[in-house]
């Protein structure tokens, strides 16, 4: 939504989820293609940017230093295989935030490197959603690709004016999204809440805390994870508010299957705030003098360039 708001526009999508696909095909007007494995790179139109998420779990079989070739049924390879036919101009993933951090930095490692060695002058930065207007503790890592050597700098955010909690509940909530009485007062008796709205949020340890925002909506988390003032679950629409789609995104899919879509899902002003930053270096600067990437300076460009000194 942000990239075409801003002027672009989407000449290709794939998605394997039908309840994903069809949100999609409701919302956009256009169905997905299936699961991008299945698809030849060939045969997937020219673009300038790239966008995609890739899910993090099977990289925990990289160790030997074969890098990518003990990784090829990850989602991150079918993205390397697209970027290496397709040679966007830019491209824009994302991942969740323990992504850095995986098997002590070497499986970031291993992505950047993988990106540098396609020609890509590679950015990335951990943003929070809080930061950008919404009442939404989503820490997310972007990671931003250039064919060219621009001056990139990610967006900074400004949590002042951000959403309130008020604006993002809503009114007379159905019955069925209240907990049950047991549930009620099991939360009541470990928990006093310091403001009013507040979302509780269960830890995996049991422990309950509130705070005037959500904690990250989770695609596998329990119904009972987050609870408006401790009494109710969020209704897909408060979901969908949190992530900063607006009231006219089309709801087609039950609550179970929202819940799952919504916690896999980004937050879209974080999204259009790269998204601009993006555009403004394809669109209006000229690239400075490119960096002599060779295999001589190859570890201290992914050191001193890609890599932070400590995370």
């Amino acid at each position: 939504m942000p990239f075409e708001e801003l002027g672009c526009r989407c000449v290709f999508s794939s998605e394997w989820d039908i309840e994903a696909k069809r949100t999609y095909a409701a919302n956009f007007e256009d169905c997905p293609a299936g699961d991008i494995t299945k698809i030849d790179e060939k045969s997937i139109p020219d673009h300038e940017i790239l966008v995609a998420g890739f899910p993090c779990q099977a990289f925990s079989i990289i160790g030997n230093m074969n890098g990518f070739k003990d990784a090829r049924g990850t989602l991150f390879f079918e993205i390397e295989r697209i970027l290496r036919e397709k040679r966007p101009k830019s491209f824009l993933l994302e991942n969740v935030k323990m992504l850095v951090g995986h098997k002590k930095g070497e499986t970031f490692r291993l992505i950047l490197e993988s990106l540098y060695r396609l020609g890509y002058f590679v950015h990335w930065k951990v943003l929070n959603a809080l930061d950008f207007g919404l009442p939404h503790k989503r820490e997310r890592v972007f990671i931003v690709g250039f064919s060219k050597n621009y001056a990139f700098e990610f967006p900074v955010g400004n949590a002042n004016g951000s959403a309130s909690l008020s604006d993002i509940l809503e009114k007379n909530v159905p019955k069925k999204y209240y907990v049950s009485r047991t549930i009620l007062e099991k939360r009541k008796s470990m928990h006093m809440p310091k403001v009013t709205p507040s979302i509780w949020h269960e830890n995996k340890g049991g422990n309950v805390s509130s705070y005037p925002y959500s904690c990250a909506l989770r695609a596998n988390a329990s119904y009972n994870y987050l609870l408006v003032n401790g009494e109710r679950r969020l209704t897909p629409r408060e979901s969908l508010r949190l992530l900063g789609f607006p009231d006219t995104f089309k709801i087609v899919s039950n609550d179970h299957h929202m819940r799952r879509l919504t916690g896999n899902s980004v937050c879209v002003p974080v999204v259009r705030a790269i998204a601009e930053k993006i555009l403004d270096c394809l669109e209006n600067r000229a690239p400075i003098n490119s960096i002599n990437l060779t295999e001589n300076n190859r570890q201290l460009a992914l050191s001193s360039v890609y890599l932070p000194t400590s995370i």
